[in-house]
């Protein structure tokens, strides 16, 4: 046969979903690790445990008098996050007429939430490092990982098309229930991130078995449609995420060298904790994109 023709069909060969199944391995060890240090270095130290209870402390300076609509919205995120999780599931498993998809998405929502409360309830324990603060150990946020993971489930069942914007507009729902959370205080920012992070580790888990189990869906369409989508909503995360990442860094550095009493200066913890909510959850939006995008099969190449 003619090498040329051997070369065209190479290259018209579809390359399998989840073809390096180690990225997404990597990338859950990686947010579970991130999970260790959120509580290393918040919980289990002086310095985090005062950075964050300032933040929680500010929040309530902040937020006095306001809190009926947080708390509206708040009363109401269980039911919406089930609700928005239910009907996807249903809707999908009607119009592909498999179960499988729909087990793995609820299996991840079920396993990011259990994990959540065992991690709280039973594992992590928070330490008296002399800094005047609720005594029981409330990370990971449970409302966080409900919405969160309410999220995740819609992720996990798009197709790879709609997928980047499912990732933004979810990330944008998981940031928004996070930093209610944090307003409302009920939550510290770090409460947030781990739960966010929490989540992302089963995603990633719960997407490799999706793109494993059902490779067929989990396809670029042969025009490409969809890619350059991907590849501008990724950067629409990942810019954004970064620089509020910074941003968070940048305030807690600098609030630590402004010693004002936090009745009387500005809010710079506050506004640390809203930055990490926010850059964290962008960075992980921009991962998913990022990752599932690029793992997702492609009849145009092998």
């Amino acid at each position: 046969m003619d090498t040329r023709n051997l070369l065209a069909q190479r290259s018209r060969a579809q390359r399998p979903a989840a073809h390096n199944p180690a990225l997404f391995l990597f990338a859950a060890l990686c947010c579970s690790a991130g999970v260790a240090v959120t509580y290393w270095f918040f919980v289990r130290t002086t310095t985090g445990q005062l950075a964050d209870e300032s933040a929680f402390q500010e929040a309530e300076l902040i937020a006095a008098g306001n809190h009926l609509p947080v708390i509206s919205f708040l009363d109401n995120l269980p039911l919406i996050s089930v609700f928005i999780a239910g009907i996807v599931v249903v809707f999908v498993s009607i119009l592909r007429q498999r179960l499988s998809p729909a087990v793995i998405a609820l299996g991840t929502f079920a396993a990011a939430n259990i994990s959540s409360q065992l991690l709280k309830r039973l594992v992590l324990d928070r330490p008296d490092r002399g800094v005047l603060t609720l005594d029981f150990n409330s990370l990971p946020s449970g409302h966080t990982t409900l919405a969160a993971s309410a999220a995740a489930a819609v992720f996990l069942l798009a197709a790879p098309r709609w997928r980047p914007l499912a990732a933004f507009w979810g990330g944008c729902y998981a940031i928004l229930a996070g930093a209610a959370t944090f307003l409302n205080s009920w939550h510290r920012p770090a409460d947030v991130v781990a739960s966010l992070l929490v989540v992302s580790a089963w995603t990633l888990i719960g997407g490799l078995v999706m793109m494993r189990t059902n490779p067929e869906w989990n396809l670029w369409p042969a025009s490409g449609r969809g890619q350059g989508t991907a590849r501008a909503v990724t950067l629409l995360c990942a810019i954004p995420g970064t620089l509020a990442a910074l941003a968070s860094l940048g305030l807690y550095f600098y609030a630590r060298w402004d010693a004002a009493p936090i009745a009387t200066a500005a809010p710079l913890y506050f506004w640390a904790g809203l930055a990490l909510i926010a850059g964290v959850g962008l960075l992980i939006s921009a991962l998913a994109c990022w990752l599932f995008s690029q793992q997702a099969g492609d009849p145009a190449r092998r």
